[in-house]
C-alpha cells in the first residue's frame, strides 16, 4: 500500500499523482466514484460504482413507466404491511 499527499485546489479539484495515473492508465475525464466512509475518511476509486449504474437504469425505467419515487415508495410501503400480515399476524 502507498500513501500519497494530495491537496484540494479551486473548485474542489484534486490532482492525481502522475506516477498513479500512469500505473492505473489514468487520464482527464475519466470517471472516480468516491465512497464516504464516514469519519473523513473516503475511497477513491476508477470507475462507475456498480450500485450507482443501476441505480440510475432503475430510475430511468421508472422516468419511462411515469412512477415517482414517492409513489414507488408507497407502494413498496403497502406490499411491505400486506406481507407482514400475511407471514406474521394470526388470524
Amino acid at each position: 500500500m502507498e500513501t500519497k499527499i494530495i491537496q484540494i485546489r479551486q473548485k474542489g479539484a484534486i490532482t492525481v499523482p502522475v506516477e498513479l495515473r500512469r500505473k492505473y492508465s489514468l487520464s482527464e475525464g475519466d470517471i472516480f466514484t468516491l465512497v464516504d466512509l464516514g469519519s473523513g475518511a473516503f475511497i477513491l476509486t476508477p470507475g462507475r460504482s456498480e450500485v450507482a449504474r443501476l441505480g440510475d437504469q432503475v430510475a430511468e425505467v421508472l422516468s419511462e413507466e411515469g412512477v415517482s419515487t414517492e409513489n414507488l415508495l408507497q407502494v413498496l410501503e403497502e406490499e411491505r404491511e400486506e406481507y407482514y400480515k400475511e407471514k406474521y399476524v394470526q388470524g
